[in-house]
């Protein structure tokens, strides 16, 4: 679940890529990368956060007014430079790109690229195979300087061949040298792809695709929606913008994006994130009375901030405090994203300071947005019980994950969850806690779903009900794919 944008502009992008960025850290913290076009490639990459890898001078040497950037979160592939992002070649021309998503038939894909083809991979990440096959896939229809309408129908040819050829999520963002900005998006719109459009004075359009919409405001873009599942859209180097729908398959958008990893103050296929998350504490409020109506906290506190908007939304329904019994440290990375479980515990402590005055002699309901492994919800409990509360409740606006997620979330195993190791009773008293709730799936469906008008079905949930979208994922490949996963966590 990584951070990628693409602009196209009548000035130098730089500076627009590092602010999109910035605005999309929390999609990724292992590293960061832009690439920018003008007669060449200007490249640069790093490992860590977006501020600490790019500097004035280092912007200052990308030309171009095309390119696109990438904050990487790894589910695929290690963790060293030699996988950061964007990726990119030289023949049969100059071409780049940037991916969030996962393919889960990644190791077919990299026996026809290296044994087949004979060609030589720099990386560990499904990105550099999905440049490979775009290139492959091109290359035979010939990359002259022909005209544009010709290069589109190229690369329809090109992108619908992936479709039919790649399993799993992808939402990507190219670049093709002397062509110009190529964005599109898989069959089932797993990931998000967003585009934007900024009015110049002369009448020329600029044009944005990101991950989320969180930057378009402070860059001065306006929302134009979502790139549908299946959709290409290309603009050339002379601003003239191209797009069409090649596949049509349902609508199967991740539902965890609404719950945990998208910024609130984005809109993504047209729902809004801060609203879909009052839905969750609203419904789960309701839930609530029905099902402890003898028992109210005192106050209710979101852990981690995420949850805020859920938590405030909670409180208000079932008429009792909201609080911050939890100051946050905004200088520490996502917990969540974070590689291993040591580095998860041991941050926890150092993101959030428990406020005694507010917790003491309290009745506290803790709301968090998931609860995935239960190693940072337990530290939170006995944070929570350190500062004593008399008793503690804890509630996720998540319904229980149970199965891996192959498409883009750290959720590698099932081994590793907690509610698909323990029943009811034992992850309260593995937590330590009092009451525990979870969202229904019905009711997280409505809090998304509710805002679509209809485009928006029913949504992936394959991390809570096992229903894997792409079809291709039975018993024997979860194992493998698990297996793949925890061998490339080893080796960190």
């Amino acid at each position: 679940m990584c951070g990628i944008v693409g602009i196209y502009s009548q000035n130098r992008v730089a500076e627009e890529l590092y602010d999109s960025l910035i605005n999309l850290q929390h999609r990724g913290q292992d590293a960061a990368g832009i690439l920018t076009c003008q007669q060449r490639f200007d490249l640069k990459q790093g490992l860590g956060l977006v501020r600490d890898v790019f500097s004035k001078e280092i912007l200052a040497g990308l030309q171009g007014n095309i390119g696109i950037g990438h904050t990487r979160y790894p589910t695929a592939g290690g963790y060293g430079i030699e996988n950061a992002q964007p990726v990119w070649i030289g023949h049969p021309r100059g071409m780049a790109l940037a991916h969030n998503g996962n393919l889960t038939n990644y190791k077919e894909l990299v026996h026809e690229i290296t044994y087949k083809k004979r060609k030589h991979l720099y990386s560990s990440i499904d990105s550099e195979v999905l440049l490979h096959l775009l290139a492959d896939e091109v290359e035979p229809y010939g990359l002259d300087d022909g005209d544009d309408d010709n290069f589109f129908d190229t690369l329809c040819c090109a992108v619908d061949a992936i479709f039919d050829k790649v399993q799993g999520s992808f939402s990507v963002v190219s670049v093709i040298l002397g062509k110009g900005l190529l964005a599109f998006r898989d069959p089932h719109g797993l990931k998000p792809l967003e585009m934007g459009e900024r009015l110049r004075e002369n009448g020329e359009k600029d044009y944005i695709f990101a991950s989320e919409t969180s930057m378009f405001y402070s860059l001065g873009f306006s929302a134009v929606g979502s790139l549908s599942p299946g959709e290409l859209v290309f603009v050339t180097v002379d601003g003239e913008l191209f797009r069409k729908r090649l596949v049509k398959k349902q609508f199967k958008p991740c539902i965890f994006e609404y719950v945990y990893f998208s910024r609130p103050d984005s809109t993504l296929d047209g729902i809004s994130v801060y609203q879909s998350r009052m839905r969750m504490g609203q419904n789960l409020a309701k839930k609530w009375k029905t099902q402890y109506p003898n028992e109210f906290p005192d106050i209710v506190i979101p852990a981690p901030f995420t949850s805020n908007t859920a938590a405030l939304a909670f409180a208000t329904e079932l008429g009792v405090r909201y609080c911050e019994g939890l100051y946050k440290n905004h200088f520490i990375g996502r917990v969540f994203i974070m590689p291993d479980k040591n580095k998860r515990s041991k941050s926890i402590r150092y993101k959030l300071t428990p406020q005694r005055t507010e917790i003491e002699g309290k009745k506290v309901l803790i709301l968090d947005d998931s609860i995935v492994r239960g190693t940072t919800s337990r530290e939170i409990v006995t944070m929570i019980r350190e500062n004593g509360a008399s008793e503690v409740y804890f509630v996720s606006a998540c319904p229980p994950l149970i199965e891996p997620c192959f498409y883009g979330i750290d959720i590698p195993s099932r081994g590793e969850l907690l509610a698909a190791q323990k029943d009811h009773e034992e992850i309260c008293s593995y937590l330590d806690i009092d009451l525990l709730l979870y969202q229904s799936i019905d009711d997280l469906v409505d809090a998304v779903v509710g805002q679509s008008k209809g485009a928006v079905q029913t949504p992936c949930m394959a991390c809570m009900n096992g229903q894997y979208i792409t079809g291709n994922i039975n018993e024997d490949k979860r194992i493998r794919l698990e297996t793949e996963r925890h061998a490339t966590v080893s080796c960190v």
